[in-house]
């Protein structure tokens, strides 16, 4: 058990890093930015406690937060991405799955885990947005740094988590 906490530890260290060190300084035409932490949500599997995942989005949340200077705009979208994750893994999760399911393209195949992991960037992208700019006067600006964050962040999401898994 303290394996799986200590690897996950890691990997909340290193998408810290690869986030304040990387991609906070991208900013394609003036508004995306690429927020690729949001794939160690989909590293959690099916059995695991749904306020341990949310504890655990909060904090690497914060500590984003801590790097970036944006008072507590990433902790709140984690955490609203983790409250919503598990029902979100149950519905696109294939009905004869197991118990300790991770989500990958292996497992969920590769539409599902699409879906999945492009719902989670969503209603990180949106709550993250909506806190940012909290007023609806630059709605433009708004909507256009979520959608081109969005389409980013994606790409980048897929293609880590799919070399990640060797396909």
């Amino acid at each position: 058990m303290i394996v799986v906490y200590l690897k996950r530890l890691l990997l909340m260290l290193g998408l810290v890093a690869l986030q304040v060190l990387v991609c906070n300084h991208i900013h394609l035409m003036g508004y995306a930015t690429p927020m690729p932490y949001v794939v160690f949500l989909a590293t959690f599997a099916l059995n695991e406690s749904r306020i341990g995942n949310m504890l655990w989005a909060f904090v690497l949340g914060l500590l984003v937060d801590m790097f970036s200077n944006t008072p507590g705009e990433a902790a709140a979208a984690m955490t609203l991405a983790a409250f919503v994750q598990w029902p979100l893994f149950h519905a696109m999760a294939p009905k004869e799955c197991v118990e300790d399911l991770v989500p990958t393209y292996q497992s969920m195949g590769r539409w599902r885990h699409v879906r999945y992991i492009s719902v989670l960037v969503f209603v990180h992208h949106a709550t993250f947005y909506l806190l940012e700019s909290f007023s609806f006067f630059h709605i433009e600006e708004t909507l256009i740094a979520f959608a081109s964050s969005l389409a980013l962040s994606l790409f980048l999401i897929l293609t880590l988590d799919s070399m990640r898994h060797g396909k």
